[in-house]
Parts: C-alpha cells; sequence; structure tokens
C-alpha cells in the first residue's frame, strides 16, 4: 500500500539493518495552560517511564514470568534514568546536544549547526546493569540483577543475542513530509517478538512523530497512527498500558490512533484494554461471527437491529458508529482503490498481468 500513496516500508527483522533505539528522546512543545504560550521541553521522567516498561516486557519474555515485579522495575528505571544522567541529557533541549553553548541558532525544536549527542542504547543499559550486579551488595536485589544479567543479553547485539534489532543507535527517522509510514514487522515470530516489537514501535512513533505535534490544536497538524493486529499486545501488560496512554497522549496533539483489530473476543478478555475501543468517537464494525457479537453488544451499548445486521451483512458491508450515531456503510472500492488494499498474491499478479494487457 505505502507505493501506491508515495510512502516508506520500512523492515523490522533479525537480518535487517534497520535500528529503532527505544531510548531515542526528543524535544516536545507543551502549552502553559495559564498563560497560554508555548514552551519547548524535553520530559526525561516520561521516558524514563517509557523505556521502563519495554524492558520490563523484554524482561518477562515469552512466559510472562512472575519473576519480575517492583523490584525489578525499580532496579531497571534507576538504570535507565543513569544512562540519560551520564549523558548530561536532563529536561532542557540544549542537553541533547553537543557543546550546547557554542554558537547555533535555536529554531524551535531544531540546533543548527548542533550535533545531537549518541543516545544511549540497549546495550550501553545491559553493561550498567552488569556493572551494578557485580557491585551489588543489598541481598534484596541480588536475584534481580542476575535475572535481568542472564535473560537480557538476548536483546544485546554484542552478545550476539538473537533479538537485538533494537539495539544500537537509529537508523531512521520519521519524515514529516512522507504521507504514509509502514513498519513492517511481519518478519518476527509471531508470539512473542512481534507484539514486543509493537510495543517498541509505538513508543518510538510517540516519541518521533506524535509529540512533535503542538497541543494548541490550531497550530498542530493532522496526523493519523494506526495500529493493525493490535490483539497480539493483549498479553503483555505493559504494551496494554502504552497503548492506553498513547490513546490519551495523541488526542490532546490533534492525533488520531486508529486501532484495527479481528480478534475482539480477546478485547473484552482484557478489561483494561477496552478504554482505548470504548472511549474513541468513531467506530467502524464489519462482519462479526456469531460467537463474538454479544461481546460487541455489551461493551458498545449495540441495539439488535445492529448487532443482527453485523452477523448478516455481506462483504463489504459495515456499520458506522460516530458517537450516538449509526449509519449502514456499503463499500463499493474501484479497481484502482483494489490496488490498494488487495494482499492476495495470485490476484495481484493477475491485476498486474492486466494491467500490462491494456497497454
Amino acid at each position: 500500500m505505502q507505493n501506491h500513496f508515495g510512502g516508506v516500508n520500512v523492515v523490522i527483522s533479525p537480518t535487517s539493518k534497520t535500528i529503532i533505539n527505544l531510548f531515542d528522546i526528543e524535544p516536545e512543545i507543551i502549552k502553559d495552560e495559564i498563560t497560554g504560550k508555548e514552551r519547548t521541553v524535553v520530559s526525561v521522567e516520561n521516558k524514563v517511564e517509557d523505556v521502563t516498561q519495554g524492558l520490563l516486557t523484554m524482561a518477562r519474555g515469552s512466559t510472562g514470568s512472575t519473576e519480575v515485579n517492583e523490584l525489578t522495575k525499580q532496579i531497571i528505571s534507576e538504570s535507565v534514568l543513569e544512562e540519560y544522567v551520564s549523558l548530561g541529557i536532563n529536561n532542557t533541549v540544549e542537553s541533547l546536544y553537543e557543546n550546547p553553548r557554542n554558537g547555533g541558532i535555536n529554531l524551535g525544536q531544531d540546533y543548527l549547526g548542533k550535533t545531537k549527542k549518541p543516545m544511549p542504547t540497549i546495550g550501553s543499559w545491559y553493561k550498567r546493569i552488569c556493572r551494578k550486579a557485580q557491585e551489588n551488595e543489598n541481598p534484596d536485589y541480588r536475584f534481580h540483577y542476575s535475572y535481568l544479567v542472564k535473560v537480557m543479553k538476548q536483546y544485546v547485539r554484542e552478545q550476539h543475542g538473537q533479538m537485538a534489532y533494537f539495539d544500537g543507535q537509529s537508523t531512521f527517522e520519521l519524515l514529516d513530509g512522507v504521507p504514509f509510514i509502514n513498519l513492517d514487522i511481519s518478519q518476527l515470530e509471531e508470539r512473542f517478538a512481534r507484539p514486543l516489537a509493537q510495543q517498541i514501535l509505538l513508543s518510538w512513533v510517540w516519541e518521533k512523530y506524535v509529540k512533535k505535534n503542538s497541543e494548541d490544536k490550531t497550530k498542530a497538524a493532522k496526523k493519523r497512527v494506526l495500529v493493525d493486529e493490535a490483539w497480539m499486545m493483549l498479553p503483555l501488560p505493559e504494551a496494554v498500558d502504552f497503548l492506553n496512554t498513547m490513546a490519551r497522549r495523541a488526542r490532546k496533539r490533534n492525533v488520531s490512533l486508529a486501532v484495527i483489530s479481528q480478534k475482539f473476543q480477546d478485547f473484552y478478555e482484557k478489561p483494561e484494554a477496552q478504554a482505548v475501543l470504548t472511549s474513541s468517537e468513531t467506530k467502524l464494525f464489519l462482519a462479526q461471527d456469531k460467537s463474538e457479537i454479544e461481546y460487541l453488544k455489551e461493551v458498545f451499548k449495540l441495539s439488535e437491529g445492529e448487532a443482527g445486521f453485523l452477523v448478516t451483512c455481506g462483504r463489504g458491508e459495515g456499520l458506522l458508529k460516530v458517537g450516538g450515531d449509526s449509519a449502514i456503510l456499503s463499500i463499493q472500492p474501484t479497481n484502482k482503490e483494489f490496488e490498494f488494499v488487495e494482499t492476495n498474491l495470485n490476484k495481484q499478479i493477475a491485476m498486474e498481468r492486466a494491467k500490462r494487457e491494456q497497454q
């Protein structure tokens, strides 16, 4: 699809050269609620929490280890903060750049003529954890340090970790001028690696894309973030928490979060994840299986008529709800539009052949 819209496809995989650094931190424009004036700041505290959430998911791993608790989180969080402090990064924009006082022109978020500091990485954080584990004399922390040293090496390049594709300085930037950017994680293992990637990429998209919008909606550009197959994140508690946080944060900056999923029952069984869906102003329901319609009726307060329509409607038909209003849709894409959305490889080949024959 991104090719049709003049967009970019970025592949994240064990063999890809693309690196997305979880530790990347950017300035943001906030609006003073009292004066109404805008100012540019760096929120290290919020970033430490976001990184900690991602590292906690990594530490729990595919088994959802119960060994990870509040002490583990404290160790991770303190070490993440130390990573930023060691580079002199604080809540000022100047701290993100080398030699900030010697020249340079401040133009909002950009410092012309300045070189941005290399960011901390999972690898540098892991080295810090290893040092602190050796220095630790607190018996209450001993197990947690040992656990992190053993488990987290799989995410570190220097340790030849099999899941080290998020370790290193970012090699890709989200450019505002590009109409469509697809972050492709389809080559990752589905059960854990893919939902972990969804969580990390959501955090990175927030940092690089969403929070660059002003909190003043009269100045903020209209932006949209689409999360496909969102149900995959639901087994990861930190991922669900960030999805909820992202929905609240994005709305404040004139950015809409579109959550796409084919498995509603998974959301139903996770009440903490339902807030993302129920708080959405616009909802589009396509044909539903009878086994799930009762869940939809309960959560979205569908009428008997609406529920009955969703279990009998045909392909291309759906129910659109905006606020308290509902409308039945019949979607009839043109041949050109089908080219954008067709995923069946045989049909794609047939369409390409037909186009060549017409020429």
